[in-house]
């Protein structure tokens, strides 16, 4: 009787050890919150379910690099958001963009956006093969090596227009005006981005002079690097006679925000308000304002914008103008004003996500929309768009600074 006793307990014993078992595992499940699973009423086993018949039924399995199916997976994933801006980098593109934002790496020097689901030329940039090809703020990529960019995404045109220097990369252009598109041979170079130049013009002639009364000062990219080579220049500019700034923010793609709310803390009284980064709802706003120390918040300014000024060059010429009254003379800008954030990621890839939207200090949103100049003046090109005859939106702006 003592010996089915024992084992009677036992048994409970061990069903007792089950049953808590069972309950913990169900009671974690259900209250441990995982950070990095799916929803719960998406259906993930799909993907694995797809992951498994492409192994089982694809012709040639050999081929198949695993992570190359989650990278793109991931991409997939990320594309369909339908938001050209935000990219998911795999380790080889990853470290390819951080080069761009340093302000050197090998290709033809163009900054390339979306507009209307084609592949756009922002602006090419200053020295570069692109820009001595004859390439305009405005063109349309149609064609890339003979192959069409029509429906690709931005990372995909950057892949195949990137490359090592002393190579070609044929680039077909459709440009306003145009019947057909036309091919454009271009040479790859090693591209370093220049920062800015500046000199003076004499208000009597217009012409470039030593001893000229107006600066004339082109911000070519918000690089890690035009911080350091703005403060250069700006205390060259402030050893001059000349109190008068023309700004030329022409055919700038922007970069990074803390430059170009560096560069208008000296165009800027302290506290005031630079822009304005709006999350959609999900946290309150923040403003950024400017921390410098205004040496030219005196100066007359008078700012360049056309449709290759976008992203931080848009908030710098919008902070201008919302503060003080600057005008603003050209084209209407691009209207790139949404935040990335850029999220590193496991094995060297990452994701670059768009966060939010910048508003201008009186509350309009640049994205999509850009900003209109209080003087619009059309810019004069050649056909080829090579050699500019005149720089009549230059001459616009030396007109309006002479009267302030």
């Amino acid at each position: 009787m003592s010996l089915l006793r024992k084992t009677l307990s036992k048994i409970f014993l061990i069903f007792v050890f089950i049953g808590i078992f069972i309950f913990g595992f169900w009671f974690g499940r259900n209250s441990i919150i995982c950070p990095i699973c799916p929803p719960h009423n998406v259906d993930f086993s799909l993907f694995w379910q797809a992951w498994n018949k492409v192994h089982e039924k694809y012709v040639n399995p050999n081929e198949l690099d695993n992570q190359k199916l989650i990278y793109g997976a991931i991409k997939g994933m990320v594309n369909s958001i339908g938001d050209p801006y935000t990219v998911f980098f795999d380790p080889k593109e990853s470290k390819t963009f951080l080069e761009d934002v340093s302000g050197s790496f090998e290709g033809v020097g163009i900054e390339i956006g979306l507009k209307d689901g084609k592949i756009q030329v922002i602006s090419p940039l200053e020295n570069t093969p692109a820009k001595k090809a004859g390439i305009l703020a405005g063109d349309f990529i149609v064609g890339i090596d003979g192959k069409s960019a029509i429906g690709i995404s931005l990372e995909e045109a950057v892949k195949l227009i990137r490359g090592p220097k002393n190579t070609y990369v044929i680039l077909s252009i459709m440009r306003e005006g145009w019947e057909s598109p036309r091919d454009f041979k271009i040479k790859r170079a090693k591209i370093d981005i220049p920062s800015l130049k500046w000199y003076l013009i004499s208000s009597q002639t217009g012409k470039k002079d030593e001893n000229g009364d107006i600066v004339y000062l082109q911000l070519y990219h918000f690089s890690e690097k035009a911080r350091f080579d703005f403060q250069k220049a700006a205390l060259s500019i402030l050893d001059t006679s000349a109190k008068k700034i023309i700004l030329d923010l022409r055919n700038n793609p922007g970069g990074y925000l803390e430059v170009a709310q560096y560069i208008a803390g000296w165009f800027l009284p302290q506290g005031k308000t630079v822009v304005i980064e709006d999350f959609g709802g999900r946290r309150e706003r923040e403003v950024y304002r400017a921390e410098g120390n205004g040496r030219f918040s005196n100066y007359p300014v008078v700012v360049l914008i056309n449709n290759g000024t976008a992203s931080a060059a848009e908030i710098l010429a919008s902070a201008l103008r919302d503060n003080r009254g600057v005008k603003l003379v050209g084209e209407k800008s691009f209207g790139k004003g949404c935040v990335q954030e850029l999220e590193d990621l496991r094995g060297g890839s990452s994701l670059k996500v768009t966060v939010a939207n910048w508003l201008t200090p009186n509350g309009d949103l640049i994205n999509e929309k850009g900003l209109m100049p209080d003087i619009e003046v059309k810019s004069e090109s050649s056909e080829e768009g090579n050699d500019i005859e005149r720089d009549v939106q230059l001459e616009k702006a030396i007109e309006v600074i002479k009267g302030m």
